[in-house]
């Protein structure tokens, strides 16, 4: 009876598996929440104590920037990405840190695309948010044009793992093919990603 009733959890497990495979009715709408994808850039992104270091690391602590605690939220169709920025610009001189140095909070406003397998942002501007100066504007031009280029969401390869796991039905083989997100749009909750992609069952 054991032997059986495991068998007959992975027919059923495979026939769901099928299914899933088969399914052609058009693309799948999934929808990540803000609190989702705050946890899951934190895994992904802010991997130093919970830091994006965009300048210099710990280990350099007269030259450094870095962002953390990112919160997010949507508005007017754009992802907007509040989140505490440190940093120093100065010399080491005698054991003390001589130059240019704040902390505040930057606001992130881009439109979120897919290019070559991750989620980027396009058309981003960093703002402060209540404090100016020549250290802070200087500050966010450099934060605009670095993180355009290095925020990336690693989606396909996140899809990839999690649907050819082999841990899921270590009896059949699966291959991950034609992954796309032909739309992403932004709701006042969730980031909402139009999915298309093929599953092959070997």
């Amino acid at each position: 009876m054991r032997t059986g009733r495991t068998h007959a959890g992975r027919v059923c497990s495979l026939l769901a598996l099928l299914s899933f495979a088969a399914f052609d009715a058009g693309a799948v709408e999934v929808h990540l929440q803000f609190g989702a994808l705050e946890r899951m850039l934190s895994k992904q992104v802010f991997t130093q104590d919970g830091r994006k270091y965009v300048k210099g690391s710990q280990k350099t602590p007269c030259n450094f920037a870095y962002l953390e605690h990112p919160q997010f939220q949507g508005k007017d169709g754009k992802l907007v990405i509040r989140a505490r920025f440190s940093g120093r610009s100065s010399l080491n001189m005698f054991g003390q840190c001589v130059g240019l140095g704040d902390a505040f909070t930057v606001v992130i406003t881009a439109a979120p695309v897919f290019q070559q397998g991750n989620v980027a942002l396009a058309g981003l501007t960093v703002a402060s948010e209540g404090k100016t100066g020549f250290y802070i504007r200087r500050v966010c031009t450099a934060l605009s044009s670095s993180l355009a280029r290095d925020f990336r969401y690693p989606l396909a390869a996140e899809a990839q793992r999690a649907l050819e796991d082999p841990g899921m039905q270590p009896d059949y083989r699966r291959e991950l093919r034609q992954f796309r997100v032909p739309e992403i749009r932004v709701t006042d909750d969730a980031l909402v990603l139009v999915v298309d992609f093929e599953l092959t069952v070997k």
